[in-house]
């Protein structure tokens, strides 16, 4: 309920479900609510055991009566994946995710490089994804400084990822930690630098441009665009993706005046503050709406030629990948694409900017590949559902009692409401804007107009808005056969 309380709770999703029933909140099952004034770490392996545990009697089949055939059968269940973010997952997996082989992907065929002056990571050489031969893997100047001759990383199979954890120890608990053993002088001794870890993860967002001096030192040491070295006082030249103030004045104008259809985002303009030039305050969803649909447009006058065009085929790569029928045999072509798009983005962009976030984009079409389409496993159903256990607290002071004692009532109501005819419950009552035609006389069949859509609100004999004259419009064409005449 605040920063400085965290309820984690798990969720289980089944998938036996029509499609359309997968992600809705009805079908979530609320199995676990782990109750820490901070964040479990590593601890939630204690928490996660009683449910591995049932999952594991599900693998091997429970004993089901079946009502229709009036008999049991053995239902057996399998769990195909988790969701989570990034940190959540090297808790949930031992894998090293801040470490420079924090790619779980690449696994051991990593090549990370340490940028001395940002003391980070850097997730560079996008150009081994390419065909051997390709005109960027020569190019030393405008990427870093050498020629990459690399294969693409190894992709790992089940059985490989099982014999890397063939000598893997757990311990459970706040001290855990996930060692491996091999032998040295004849003895068996711990490797400090293994991956497969229990170990806590932090991340430190800030709002601070990744275009610092210590970003254009690292290009000094790395020996590679020298036009964008800092001087001997700490300044340094301005970047072709640098925003003037200018620039950044037409950016948020544009995105404060942008409106979308109702139901399809938040209102993004609120988040908008111009006297500070700077956004706040967006939802996850709202990003995913600002990088899909609003950054081409954004950008398109607010930076050069070079940058609004990668930034623009990006918006297009997570476009094309978000959306919900994807062809099988395009997806090669769209992998292609996104290395096209990393590989431009090198040319660009300081390394400091190319985190294991960004590195991990490359990843994505494997796992459609692998998983289907991606929003039957992205986290904005949860995040919704997430805001809905906040609701049940009534009682500050035990919040998780309150949050399980709503889900419990809501649950209950929720199957009785499956089983009222003619009685509006959440399962059948009209959707908040409700498309649905009031009068379908003039739509068996008979016009060329589809029965979509209905007149909202009343019409006055004064000056209409511009919105009630387009639901007018929308509503003559819909249901009127008199205009059957004007399309001769």
């Amino acid at each position: 309920m605040s920063t400085k309380y965290s309820i984690w709770p798990v969720i289980l999703i089944p998938y036996n479900l029509p499609p359309w029933l997968y992600m809705k909140q009805t079908s979530f099952i609320l199995s676990t609510l782990i109750p820490r004034p901070k964040m479990p770490g590593n601890d939630i392996d204690i928490y996660l055991q009683p449910l591995i545990d049932e999952l594991k009697q599900l693998w091997d089949g429970v004993e089901t009566y079946d009502a229709k055939e009036g008999n049991t059968f053995k239902m057996c269940a399998a769990l195909i994946w988790t969701i989570s973010d990034f940190p959540g997952l090297g808790n949930l997996s031992g894998w090293n995710t801040h470490s420079g082989l924090a790619c779980p992907t690449c696994n051991l065929d990593a090549k990370p490089h340490r940028l001395k002056d940002s003391q980070k990571w850097c997730f560079m050489g996008h150009q081994c994804f390419l065909n051997q031969g390709h005109k960027y893997r020569l190019d030393r100047n405008r990427f870093d400084g050498q020629v990459e001759g690399r294969d693409p990383p190894k992709k790992l199979s089940g059985t490989d990822v099982l014999r890397q954890q063939s000598n893997v120890h757990v311990s459970f608990g706040k001290s855990s930690s996930v060692t491996s053993k091999k032998r040295r002088n004849g003895q068996d001794v711990d490797e400090d630098d293994s991956h497969w870890k229990k170990k806590s993860v932090f991340f430190y967002l800030s709002g601070k441009s990744k275009d610092n001096v210590k970003a254009r030192r690292d290009l000094q040491c790395m020996g590679i665009r020298p036009e964008l070295w800092p001087e001997e006082g700490g300044k340094y030249p301005s970047a072709i993706f640098a925003m003037s103030n200018s620039q950044r004045d037409v950016f948020l104008k544009t995105l404060q005046n942008v409106v979308f259809p109702d139901g399809y985002s938040s209102n993004v303009a609120r988040c908008v503050d111009l006297r500070q030039c700077k956004l706040s305050g967006l939802k996850s969803h709202d990003c995913h709406i600002l990088m899909e649909q609003l950054l081409p447009i954004l950008v398109k006058n607010a930076l050069p030629i070079p940058v609004s065009n990668v930034i623009a085929n990006l918006s297009s790569f997570f476009r094309e990948l978000c959306r919900k029928a994807i062809n099988p045999m395009q997806l090669a072509e769209l992998q292609n694409h996104v290395v096209q798009i990393l590989c431009q983005m090198e040319m660009i962009f300081p390394p400091s900017f190319f985190t294991v976030m960004v590195h991990l984009t490359v990843h994505l079409v494997d796992e459609v590949t692998l998983g289907g389409p991606v929003h039957y496993r992205w986290m904005y159903p949860i995040e919704r559902y997430l805001g809905r256990l906040k609701q049940y607290v009534r009682n500050r002071a035990q919040l998780e009692g309150s949050i399980a004692e709503g889900y419990l009532s809501e649950e209950i109501l929720t199957f009785c409401s499956r089983y009222l005819d003619n009685i509006e419950t959440r399962i059948n009552r009209p959707w908040r804007v409700d498309d649905e035609p009031i009068d379908v006389r003039h739509n068996s069949g008979e016009s060329m107009f589809p029965a979509i859509g209905k007149a909202l609100g009343a019409v006055s004999h004064f000056e209409l808005s511009p919105m009630e004259k387009h639901q007018a419009h929308r509503h003559v064409l819909v249901n009127c056969d008199a205009m059957v005449p004007f399309l001769e």
